[in-house]
């Protein structure tokens, strides 16, 4: 049913689960706002990530010269403003709307991406000013979390782990879009033009805001009680899995900033050759994180996630094999199989977010609780779940920039101490996996509704 008013369309009375509606055209509308949402994420994910290509244009020839440490301070404020904001975006899309949020979520990015085009192209212009332009483009970052909330109540809990993974893997192949931007610019017209890269952007951002405005919708379904994110934060399991969160989304930003100032420091390799390595980790761990989603669909996300963190664990060791043996093959295969294993890691924690909240609702209606009420809630509570592990797992991100920053600023050119931290912190990961989430999967009859029982595998 569609509620008209002289402000905005809502959809009322929106219930993926119910079977026939889904098949009478819900399933239709959820795709239809999918799709835009994909677009709209994506370009926040490049204006979020800019900087981790503009920063390899900063060279004597521009007259842009940073200290590496200064550099990787640049990368790491878009994150860390990225982060903060994605709690006020998943509030703000179940108080406004998906359609309206994300029409304006997409038009704001003209700021910093116009900002970026103007500045980057100063020479001189002191490093301050390239920090606020990069935390401004934190609203980038911060789509992911409005996004991904309003997908949330567009699916059945079924269907949940591929459509947010493609939800999400569309957005972060703006990482990688970015850079094969940046690329095209450097062998198109050199160094001395990095604002083109920003330049794209700007009619990009206008076309999505329009498409966003004539074709998506708000639904009813989104709108949560007041405090719900109060709520899922006083929930053990939003802790717990904002931590592998940490480990897979922060592995996957933080090396998407930083991997193209990695290679210069480690191996001393070129602005350009550098950035024709750093398209194809994020590119491939984008594609993945559905697979991640598919996989913890079929399989349960614990598991997925388990066997996803011994292999970045691996991945890792192999990183530190190749710094200390100067392997640039080994290194950055290491690191390509990290971007990937991130991705699917992605797809798969946030799978394990719904099956928690469903778990839980489980264990109320065993107590005697009304199912209907007790699922309904599961649903509000896994979607302020999923922003705040989006918050925290941005952080993380952050935090890898930092941890490169400490490792490199002795001059010592090496990122070894950098990856025992990232391979100490997977280990952690495996420990939460094993005694936290898989001792808890005990066969049992199930209560959840029919559609809902399977998201109840974490």
């Amino acid at each position: 049913m569609v509620e008209k008013n002289s402000q905005r369309t809502w959809l009322t009375g929106w219930d993926p689960e119910d079977e026939d509606a889904w098949r009478r055209g819900g399933r239709r509308v959820a795709h239809r706002n999918l799709t835009l949402s994909v677009l709209s994420e994506h370009i926040g994910f490049s204006v979020w990530t800019l900087w981790s290509v503009l920063v390899l244009f900063m060279t004597p020839e521009t007259g842009l010269v940073f200290a590496p440490g200064e550099k990787f301070l640049l990368v790491a404020t878009p994150t860390i403003a990225g982060a903060l904001l994605r709690l006020p975006y998943s509030y703000a899309v179940t108080r406004f709307g998906g359609r309206d949020w994300t029409v304006f979520a997409t038009l704001i990015l003209l700021v910093p991406a116009g900002l970026a085009l103007y500045f980057v192209r100063q020479p001189g212009t002191p490093l301050w000013v390239f920090l606020l332009i990069g935390a401004l483009g934190g609203v980038g970052g911060g789509t992911f979390a409005s996004s991904m909330t309003n997908i949330t109540a567009f699916f059945p809990q079924r269907h949940q782990g591929w459509a947010l993974g493609l939800n999400a893997g569309g957005g972060n192949l703006g990482v990688a879009a970015v850079q094969l931007i940046g690329l095209a610019v450097i062998h198109t017209t050199g160094y001395g033009h990095p604002e083109y890269v920003a330049a794209v952007y700007l009619p990009l951002i206008v076309v999505v805001a329009v498409l966003a405005a004539r074709l998506m919708d708000n639904v009813d379904a989104v709108r949560t009680a007041p405090k719900v994110q109060r709520e899922a934060a006083r929930c053990s399991d939003t802790w717990w899995i904002s931590l592998l969160y940490i480990g897979t989304f922060g592995s996957f930003i933080g090396f998407g900033f930083a991997f193209g100032l990695v290679l210069q420091y480690e191996f001393g390799t070129s602005p350009v050759q550098a950035m024709g390595y750093t398209f194809l980790g994020p590119l491939l761990g984008s594609l993945s994180r559905p697979l991640g989603g598919r996989l913890a669909d079929r399989l349960g996300g614990a598991r997925v996630t388990l066997w996803n963190f011994l292999g970045m664990a691996t991945g890792t060791t192999l990183l530190v094999v190749a710094s200390l043996t100067g392997s640039f093959g080994l290194f950055v295969g290491g690191f390509t199989a990290l971007f990937v294993l991130g991705g699917l890691g992605n797809g798969s924690t946030y799978k394990m977010i719904p099956g928690a909240f469903a778990r839980r609702a489980e264990v109320a209606v065993t107590g005697g609780a009304d199912a209907a009420q007790a699922f309904a809630r599961a649903r509000r509570l896994s979607g302020a779940a999923i922003a705040v592990a989006g918050a925290v797992g941005a952080l993380g991100g952050a935090a890898i920039n930092v941890a490169f920053t400490v490792s490199y600023a002795d001059g010592s050119g090496s990122g070894t101490p950098a990856f025992l931290s990232f391979l100490a912190y997977y280990g952690v990961c495996v420990l939460i996996i094993r005694f936290v989430y898989l001792r808890r999967e005990v066969p049992r009859a199930s209560t959840a509704p029919d559609g809902i029982r399977e998201a109840s595998r974490a």
